[in-house]
This record gives C-alpha cells, structure tokens and sequence, in this order.
C-alpha cells in the first residue's frame, strides 16, 4: 500500500533534503554533529545527512559537488541554484502514491557532468536493498580487501553481477563491521525494505547514461570517528568522480542547452 511522502529541504544551505516522511517514518538520515551555516564555495564538504544534489560530480573536485554549499532561491514557483557553469532547478510535487522531482540542468552544449540525489537513509540492521538481478555493478578501490580476487593494478574500478559483485554480497546491511564501499548499478530503480516499510528511488532521463550510487557505510567512515550510514542515489552519469569518466559515463549537454530528468519517489515496490 502507498503511503503519501513529505518533503521538507533548506534552500539556504545548499538545497538539503532535510526530511523524506511516510506516515510515521524519517527516511532520510541526519548527522546531529553537522555544521552546515557558514560555509563557501570550495569549502570542504560537511557531512549533514539528508539528501544532497551532487552535480557536477559526487566524489572528486569539488567534493560532493559544487551546489551543496550554495544558496538555492525560488524563482517562478522551483528551487534554483546558480554555479559557475550551470544552473539547477528543482520542481518538488506530491502525488497521489509518492512525490516527484523534475530538474532541469542548464549549461553549455557539451558540458559534462555527474548527478546523484545523495540520499542518506536511515536503516536498520535488517534492511535490504533490491535491485535488478544481475544488472552490471562496479566496486571503487575501497572494496578491494573485500573481494574475492585481487584488485587489478591501476583499476579504477572493477564490475561484477548484482546482488554480490566479485563475492561482495551488497543487498544487505546488517550490524557495522567497520566497513565503507561504494558501488553504481546500471540500473534505474531502487527499492528498500525495512521491516514492514519500503522506499522506492527510479529515474528517468532521455538519451542520458543512467544508474544507481550505493554507499554501504557500516562504521567504516569517515576516520578517526566513523559513523553508520547508508546512500541510495539514483544518478545521471556511472561514476563518483567526474574526472574518471569515460565514453558514455557522464550526462553530457546537447544543443539546446538544457538536460531533463525526473526522479519518482513511493512507498511501494516493483523491484524483485
């Protein structure tokens, strides 16, 4: 059954999602030690918890992008930012079973570029993640000690199949274990169970690469005080760090000026 979603975010520092409810349930995680007030462009990233739009890359320079730090306004009824290079819009809605978000990115033709909603969700021990059986995941050199054959010299990452990409089982959570991992699916839905409660994150964007981001933190980030947390980030682009792309990773601006893309949020699942 869908439950209607609330979405509360921070226009003033940088456009967090700082609340995704369903009935009586916080999705989203919060870090209670996050200083997000004074920061600048170019500052380092400051890790609040919520959802962050990650654009024009995630890991890399400027880390988690370069709108987090920004000043987002309203402007003819969506949530606008304004960087160097580009301009981001947000149009928020609730629907009948969820919400929706609808971005437009404007730049330069040929601008490149990663997006990932950053969604840090608060999970239990007992959740799950479900996504397509089999579909392409590549792992980021943190996983190497983790996989079941050396890392390859050089590699910038290495693909397996879902659910357990070169014996790294990564559908479940369970207890910390002082480990951190990023993956990206090709995928362009992802569902979460937890307990009775689900959470459903597709993507939509013509003639753009797609993909879903995981980050798996089960104590393992950041040193020396780690915390548990958990991303499920659908994505325009298949990497972290913009600067590692290659042909067909990024989003890429087409003569017009503008990349569409919608995210859909609900509390039902349709993933297997």
């Amino acid at each position: 059954m869908s439950v209607p979603l609330e979405i509360v975010t921070d226009l003033a520092h940088g456009g967090r999602w700082t609340s995704l409810r369903s009935g009586g349930r916080e999705w989203l995680w919060r870090c209670p030690a996050a200083r997000r007030e004074g920061v600048s462009p170019g500052d380092p990233f400051v890790d609040a918890g919520g959802l962050e739009e990650c654009v024009p890359t995630v890991r890399g320079t400027p880390d988690h992008g370069d709108v987090w730090s920004r000043a987002w306004t309203r402007e003819a009824g969506r949530d606008v930012v304004h960087a160097d290079r580009f301009t981001l819009a947000r149009t928020l809605r609730a629907t009948t079973d969820g919400a929706e978000a609808d971005y437009v990115l404007t730049a330069d033709a040929g601008f490149r570029f990663v997006w990932a909603a950053h969604a840090l969700l608060d999970l239990s021990e007992q959740a799950s993640l479900r996504l397509p059986h089999a579909a392409r995941t590549r792992l980021f050199p943190e996983a190497a000690v983790l996989l079941d054959r050396p890392w390859p010299r050089g590699a910038a990452w290495v693909e397996g199949d879902w659910p357990a990409p070169c014996g790294l089982r990564m559908d479940t959570l369970g207890p910390d274990d002082g480990t951190a991992v990023g993956a990206v699916v090709d995928a362009t839905r992802a569902c979460v169970h937890d307990g009775p409660d689900r959470l459903s994150l597709a993507l939509e964007a013509d003639g753009q690469p797609t993909s879903v981001a995981l980050w798996r933190n089960l104590g393992g980030f950041p040193s020396p005080s780690p915390y548990r947390s958990t991303g499920v980030e659908p994505m325009l682009g298949r990497v972290f760090d913009l600067a590692e792309a290659g042909p067909g990773d990024a989003a890429r601006v087409p003569d017009s000026g503008e990349v569409r893309w919608r995210l859909t949020l609900n509390t039902h699942c349709h993933c297997a």
